[in-house]
């Protein structure tokens, strides 16, 4: 028996289960190498019962290299094993050389003309360029050198900009869990609408979606990276007990149907019609459950089983805000814990200037080229308070960005007010109003609905008015105003 196989894209068959390879920068964490042809000779065994799709990132020790010892043992043609990985930049200009050299160096790694999936991870959305990277990937897929480009830790509104803005995506790689089910909602929805793929991850929470864990007490700590990560999440969800009430249900059906309590919970998620696939932890040379893993497809859940997890989910928590946002904003439920610190090194995309002959007033300039044209700024700053012009979604100098959408236009748009006002030493969260102009009043819930996912909290005033023909492609214009505390 092997894993049930799915397209992913046009050419592209991978197995459900997903080996993930990220344990391997955990066994390499203290400066051990794994050798790479042992490695590839575990990889060889999972290939052989079918696990033949294998996901990694730049970050991930040396899974490339070692997935390029594997690779090498099969003739084009001859059913080779599949590679996902993942390209992971700091946020900067990525220009078409700077693209390129980070695709080469996935490449080069891997010993392949062709990257099967590349996948693409962006720290924080108020850097703009990350769409610059997307189309230079887009340009280097038609080009032969990406079989199919994929996202990892998008947002269902990032996800919709990068679409309606041309980018062919074929997957979005998140967090999906009977702890976390974000995916499940807009996420979903979209990606069954456009016709992208969830590659699910977490979906074990590292292992404390197991009988292991049944009826045990609270840790009071946690040596690996993995299961301090997913701890996070279950305390976030309500905390030990609820997570105990979850793996008690997801344990009753498990014995209902003679598998494992990891069998549910992967049965779960593969059962949502938008996931293509769900990544299981390979650790090379250890325990590999294949044959448990397997049992996920023996078995289905019926309308008794889903009402009973239903029931144990009511009192739970869900995870704030949609996939990614674990990232990018508190509660960061990372293995790092809280990255504000990292996100606050990133170069702000706009440069904070002093207006001359005026103390304690500065200014930002986004680049655009109406601004020296017609003589404003982008944002302005005197004393504690920030006024940001209106703002369209324009890329670069002149670049109309998802011509025709115009939520996607309100999301870049949001994220372009969000940079201007961190340049200028303030936060989203300072934000007291807005006003929104329409071209067309018809597009109002789309653009409300964006401007709730970044004001849902913070509440500011706002007005929202019909303005008919704005200049250019653009859908909607916003300006913003805030107010910084003393």
């Amino acid at each position: 028996m092997h894993p049930e196989r799915t397209s992913l894209a046009p050419g592209l068959s991978i197995s459900r289960l997903v080996c993930g390879l990220w344990q391997v920068a955990d066994i390499e964490k203290d400066g051990a190498t794994i050798d790479p042809e042992q490695g590839a000779d575990a990889l060889q065994a999972y290939t052989k019962a079918g696990f033949d799709t294998f996901d990694m990132a730049d970050h991930y020790g040396s899974a490339e290299i070692i997935t390029g010892h594997l690779l090498k043992r099969y003739p084009a043609g001859s059913g080779r094993a599949v590679a996902f990985t993942k390209w992971c930049p700091e946020p900067g200009p990525m220009s078409r050389d700077e693209v390129r050299r980070g695709v080469e160096e996935r490449l080069t790694r891997l010993g392949v003309d062709t990257v099967d999936l590349l996948q693409f991870h962006w720290w924080t959305f108020e850097h703009p360029a990350w769409l610059d990277a997307l189309h230079e990937m887009q340009a280097m897929k038609e080009e032969g050198l990406i079989g199919a480009l994929g996202l990892t830790n998008f947002d269902a509104a990032h996800l919709n900009l990068a679409l309606a803005d041309g980018i062919e995506i074929a997957s979005n790689q998140v967090s999906f869990s009977l702890i976390d089910r974000r995916a499940a909602g807009d996420l979903s929805a979209l990606c069954l609408k456009k016709g992208v793929k969830l590659l699910a991850y977490g979906t074990l929470c590292g292992g404390f979606l197991s009988e292991k864990w049944l009826d045990q007490p609270e840790p009071a700590s946690i040596p690996d990276w993995s299961r301090s990560k997913y701890k996070r999440f279950i305390d976030a969800a309500g905390g030990w007990t609820v997570y105990q009430g979850i793996l008690n249900a997801a344990s009753e059906i498990a014995r209902k149907h003679g598998v494992s309590v990891s069998n549910v919970a992967s049965r779960w998620v593969l059962d949502h019609p938008a996931v293509a696939a769900t990544i299981i932890g390979a650790r090379l040379g250890e325990n590999q459950h294949r044959d448990d893993n397997l049992k996920v497809f023996t078995f289905a859940l019926d309308e008794d089983d889903r009402t009973r997890l239903e029931t144990a989910f009511a009192a739970s928590t869900p995870i704030p805000g949609d996939c990614g946002d674990e990232y990018r904003k508190p509660p960061f439920l990372t293995a790092s814990g809280d990255l504000s610190h990292h996100l606050e090194a990133i170069p702000s995309v706009y440069k904070a200037v002093p207006v001359p002959g005026r103390k304690n007033r500065l200014r930002v300039s986004s680049g655009s080229i109406w601004e020296p044209l017609a003589g404003y700024s982008r944002s302005v700053r005197t004393g504690d308070r920030i006024l940001v012009s209106g703002t369209t979604a324009t890329h670069g100098a002149d670049r109309c960005v998802a011509p025709g959408d115009a939520g996607a236009q309100a999301t870049y748009i949001l994220d372009k007010i969000a940079a201007s006002i961190t340049a200028l030493g303030g936060r989203m969260e300072d934000v007291v109003r807005t006003r929104v102009y329409l071209k067309d009043a018809s597009q109002w819930e789309p653009v409300s609905r964006a401007h709730g996912r970044f004001f849902s909290e913070i509440l500011p005033a706002n007005t929202l008015i019909e303005a008919g023909a704005l200049i250019g492609d653009y859908e909607v214009e916003i300006e913003a105003e805030a107010m910084l505390d003393p």
